[in-house]
């Protein structure tokens, strides 16, 4: 299995809006993420846009004149959310500006990779209104509510370096998106090299402990562990193991 970079989308290249995210962007987007979802040949995905910008926030233009009930009746930006549906893994390969919408973006990524000048924020606040594609709720998991609430409420910007430090991003890189991009892909074809069936249960064990508490974690943890016996892949790995050899993966 190989790993894919999702670059160049039509509706992101838009230098002069920095990679603004609007819902023809999502559309286009959520299509080649579904493609690269049903493709058996890709094990995991790279997200990443230019050197000036992963994704500079929201298509203020799109949304400044929607009414309450727009909003609401056509469930406005919901579609944003597809990538966290995935089961393939995601990297976000992040350099310049990843604000508002274009954070939310990232931190929809299952890891993410940035330069260490970087530039994260939830700038929501400074256009009177707040993240609204999971930033209070995903940001606050990653750094904790007393930082988050900080960054939320005040709508400072927020480096690469100083991401990593505080756990947002997995690895800050000197460079540039080339640098960061090569990084991610590094990551993403390891992941790719590992039993597609032990993969999706690692991503999704991992997604459960956003969502319970530590004792049914763990507990669903051993169930989905437990279950891993009854694939192909376990008797696989376990076999090359022991008879010290590379594993060829059946996925399944």
């Amino acid at each position: 299995m190989s790993a894919v970079v999702l670059r160049n989308l039509r509706c992101l290249e838009s230098p002069k809006a920095l990679n603004a995210l609007s819902s023809a962007l999502f559309v286009e987007l959520n299509e080649a993420l579904k493609e690269c979802e049903e493709d058996s040949e890709i094990g995991a995905i790279v997200l990443t846009g230019s050197d000036k910008a992963f994704a500079a926030g929201a298509d203020i233009k799109e949304m400044a004149s929607l009414t309450f009930a727009e909003a609401y009746s056509k469930n406005f930006i919901a579609s944003w959310s597809f990538m966290s549906s995935l089961r393939t893994p995601v990297i976000a390969a992040v350099s310049g500006h990843a604000l508002g919408g274009g954070c939310e973006l990232a931190m929809m990524c299952d890891i993410i990779y940035a330069t260490k000048t970087a530039n994260f924020g939830q700038p929501e606040i400074k256009l009177g209104t707040i993240p609204g594609a999971g930033g209070s709720q995903r940001l606050t998991k990653a750094i904790g509510k007393s930082k988050a609430m900080e960054l939320i409420l005040t709508g400072n910007n927020y480096s690469g370096e100083q991401a990593e430090k505080d756990g947002l991003v997995a690895k800050a890189v000197e460079g540039g998106n080339k640098e960061v991009v090569d990084q991610a892909l590094a990551t993403a074809a390891k992941i790719a090299s590992y039993s597609r069936v032990a993969v999706v249960a690692a991503k999704e064990v991992v997604n459960k402990s956003q969502d319970l508490g530590i004792r049914e974690g763990v507990e669903y943890e051993r169930r989905i562990f437990h279950a891993l016996f009854g694939s192909q892949d376990q008797k696989i790995g376990m076999k090359a193991f022991a008879e010290k050899k590379k594993a060829e993966w059946s996925h399944s």
